[in-house]
Order: C-alpha cells, then structure tokens, then sequence
C-alpha cells in the first residue's frame, strides 16, 4: 500500500474523533489507563491521554507492519545498510550489547569493547595522577550526550573528578571555563569525529596553549593522524570513534569518557546495561507490546493525523534539565529531512518541532500557552518516581505538579467567564523512571533512539545523515576573510552587515 493511502488512513481516524475530547474516550473504554501503558525494566510509559482509541491504534501498527517495522529493527541490529546515503550500517548498539548475529555487528562489539577496555586504562591513570579537573571540548553529539549525563548522574559532590565542558567558539565560553582552573591540575579531552570541526578545533588550539604542556591533552576520535599532527597528541592518549556510529549517538562510545569520569567506569557500565535492556526489548518484543513502536506511533499520529507542529518534552526532575536541548539534536537532526530514502520529495510532514524545559520551572514560564494557546502542543512528561536527596516534601510537591500538569492539560475546565476556562483535550505521555540511576538514564535514552528510528522508518526517510547541518558552516568558513577585512561578500545583505559590523 502507498504510504499517502496509509496516511489517508489516518487522518480519516482523526476525523472521527475529532469530536471525542480525552475524558469521553476514557469514560468509554475505562481499561486504556492501564492497557494503554508499558514497562520495560526501569522505565514506565502510559499513553492514555494521546488522542486515539483502539482502533486508531489497529490503524497505526497496520501501518508499522506494513513499513516492516520489525524488519527494518533487525537489519539496525545487524549492521545492514541503513545510512545509505553515506552507505554505512548504524551500530551504535553494538557499543553496549550483542544482540544480533551476523559479522558486521559482531566485529562492531569487538571493537567496542576494546574501546572500553584502553578506556579504564586511561581513566586509572588519570587517577593516579595530580589532575582534578577535566575539560570536555566537543560540540554537537561530541558534547550534548554526555555533557546531559554528567549532569544528571553527577552526585551533589564532585567525585574524584570535576568535569567541565566547552562547545561554543565564543571566546566568552572557553573564558569562563578555564577561570578558576589550575593548567597544572587539568586534563583536556578534545572530541572529534572527523578532528576538523571548527569549534573544537579552535577551543583546542586556545586549551592546548593554556596546558603549555600536551601530556595532559586526550583525543577522541575517528581521524587519530590528524589528531597527532595538529595536536600533538600522543597514539597512547586517542580513543577511537567509527564512522558507523553518527555522533549523536556516540555517547556510548568512548566519546563517554567524561562521563566515566565524573561518575566513575563502573556506573558508566550500568548506562550502557541500561541501554542494552531497552535495546533487547525493541528488537524481541511484539510491535503491541513494543514501547519503542507506542512512542514513534504516538509521533506519527500527531503530527500526520492531528496537524501538530510542535512537540514538547517536561523533564520533571532538575538533574535532566537538559534532556530537552539533547532530543533537539537526536530528533531533528535525524528526522528534519524533506526527502525519501529514495530522494524523492517526502509527501507528508515529518518531524515537529521539539522544545521544553524542566518543571516545575517552566510552569511559570511557557505553561500558560500549553493550557490556553491556540495550538495545540502535545508533551512527554518525564518524571522519576523515588528522588534520593533528603528533602521528601519537595519531592512530593514535584510530584504533584507533574501529575496535575498533566490531568489538567487532559481534562481543563469550565467556566462561566471565557478567560478563566480551559478547553482541556490536550494530548501528552507520561514517562517515569523507578529513579534517576545509571540504568534508568540508559534506557529512556536508548527508547528515544529507537522511536526516532523507527519514526523514520514510517516516513521512509534516512536518520543518519546530517547533511543540513553543512551549508551554513561552509558558508561561514567562506566569509571568515570578509569578517576579518580581507575580502569582500558576494551578499548584499551580508555586506550591508559587516560594515554595520565594521563600526
């Protein structure tokens, strides 16, 4: 079947519903509180508020099924072309598990493996030294994995290293990093896929001048020559990156080395256990039972069936504050594409707008238009159950507003004057963690990775390639002697601003 029939098929459920608010579906079918819901391990995921009933839901894994949704699971895993744009396989599972048969992912594991190994050697080293402080210089996926995981695993109390990270080429950024940092007590990890991104280049170049000494300068890496010659990093101090991993999946590479560091090997090993358990569950399980289906469905479903442009995600819990701005990447780098697998034009909208923040802050921020607005935004709430600091009222209290954010974005109110009324019937998930461990951060990551995936796979589009990301980066290089009064801009426009600039 055509994918724009299936799609038809769709919007011709959402149609039908279109004028059954969230409490008449649950007043007619009470079991979708619990039969709409899912646990795998320590992650639990309840999508009884999305806008559909039982037989929309038939509609959408018709749909999975018939994109071969299991099908192109199994060639992920086993190491099959699926970035043929750049004709790579995509195995960042293979970085913490071993689950499909076959040589390619076989060989990945390996590899990886060897990767963790040198890893801990480079870790107890650094332990056995004078150094107290790390400085994590990448950007992108080189930065925002593991800068989210170091910041939500990190304890209240710096362990034996203080980790920090630089991404931007503003000087202000490296500035303020490197302020009350001793040169003499500083590693430096500089993380690049190719060693020739702008920024990391030149945050390097002004960190390896600050050391004055390169024996404490580290490269992670997929080009080691480069990384030696321009820096003068010693063979012994790169970790390798592969270009079968894209870096915003790299994190359980050893592009995780900072994280390692700041909450230790060990519990570093339980992010990848977690991830692994997620992964085993979206390569076994049944597509109805399957959570990784639910969520690309659920996405599927607001954005082709209900016309929803935008997606937000609420992380309820302060350590994940920056899981927003790290499904920004993983999602839009890999699903913002207008093009087929095939390069024909995509003949449906592919992926929305994500954006968020941590609550309870940004109830007295953005909230007022999720309940009032006119668009409708649905949300993934993301909650942790049991916190481990002191403070239970707080707790309780964050609680609460996470629940009530959501019952109230679902159910609204009525009332007699229109400006104090909510039209309520606004869709969102709930996603909760037992608690923010290792293991849990591991798998709610790996699930949104699968949903992407599997997103894309419905759209038949490639989430593995980044070419967007390019054009404007090229452009910037070919205008750096323009900034700097050595040559003149093409563009009018721009010439119009470097000499407002010039000022």
């Amino acid at each position: 079947m055509p994918a724009e029939h299936r799609f038809e098929q769709l919007r011709a459920q959402a149609q039908r519903l279109a004028e059954v608010d969230l409490n008449s579906m649950l007043r007619a079918d009470p079991a979708r509180a619990q039969d709409f819901a899912l646990r795998v391990g320590p992650v639990y995921a309840n999508f009884a508020r999305q806008g559909y009933d039982r037989a929309a839901l038939d509609v959408l894994f018709d749909q999975f099924d018939a994109a071969s949704g299991p099908g192109r699971l199994h060639a992920l895993f086993a190491g099959e072309t699926v970035n043929p744009t750049e004709s790579r396989p995509a195995l960042h599972t293979a970085l913490r598990g071993n689950l499909a048969a076959g040589p390619v992912a076989a060989d990945a594991h390996a590899q990886a493996q060897e990767g963790r190994r040198r890893m801990r050697g480079l870790i107890q080293a650094l332990a056995g030294s004078e150094v107290t402080d790390i400085v994590s210089v990448g950007i992108g996926g080189s930065d925002l994995g593991p800068r989210l995981a170091v910041d939500a695993l990190s304890p209240p109390v710096p362990g034996r290293f203080r980790v920090h990270f630089l991404s931007n080429v503003d000087g202000a950024a490296a500035q303020r990093t490197l302020a009350g940092l001793d040169p003499a007590r500083t590693a430096v990890l500089l993380i690049s896929k190719s060693f020739g991104t702008q920024e990391t280049l030149l945050n390097g170049a002004i960190l390896r001048q600050w050391l004055g000494d390169d024996s404490r300068l580290f490269a992670i890496t997929a080009n080691p020559a480069r990384a030696a010659s321009a820096f003068g990093v010693a063979v012994d101090r790169i970790l390798p990156m592969w270009d079968w991993v894209g870096g915003r999946y790299s994190l359980w590479s050893a592009v995780g080395l900072p994280i390692a560091l700041a909450i230790g090997p060990d519990r570093y090993d339980e992010l990848l256990a977690g991830a692994a358990e997620m992964d085993a569950h979206v390569l076994e399980a049944a597509p109805r039972r399957n959570l990784a289906a639910w969520h690309a469905l659920t996405a599927v479903w607001n954005v082709n069936a209900r016309g929803f442009a935008t997606q937000a995600v609420m992380p309820y819990d302060e350590r994940l504050r920056l899981l927003p701005n790290y499904l920004q990447q993983l999602v839009m780098e890999s699903l913002g594409k207008s093009v087929k697998l095939d390069g024909s034009p995509v003949d449906v909208q592919t992926v929305p707008v994500w954006w968020g923040g941590v609550g309870t802050d940004s109830q007295h921020s953005f909230f007022q238009a999720l309940h009032q607005g006119t668009q409708i935004v649905p949300v993934d709430f993301v909650g942790v159950a049991h916190g481990d600091d002191p403070y239970r009222d707080n707790h309780d209290a964050l609680l609460s507003n996470l629940l009530g954010q959501a019952e109230a974005l679902a159910n609204g109110q009525g009332n007699a004057d229109p400006h104090r009324a909510y039209a309520g019937n606004r869709p969102s998930t709930m996603i909760l963690l037992d608690a923010l461990t290792p293991r849990a951060l591991g798998a709610l990551l790996a699930l949104y990775e699968h949903s992407v995936y599997l997103q894309a796979v419905l759209w038949g589009i490639n989430p593995f390639d980044q070419f967007g990301v390019e054009l404007g980066k090229q452009v910037a290089n070919r205008l750096l002697p323009a900034v700097r009064g050595e040559a003149a801009a093409d563009d009018a426009v721009t010439r119009t601003l470097l000499a407002e600039l010039a000022k």
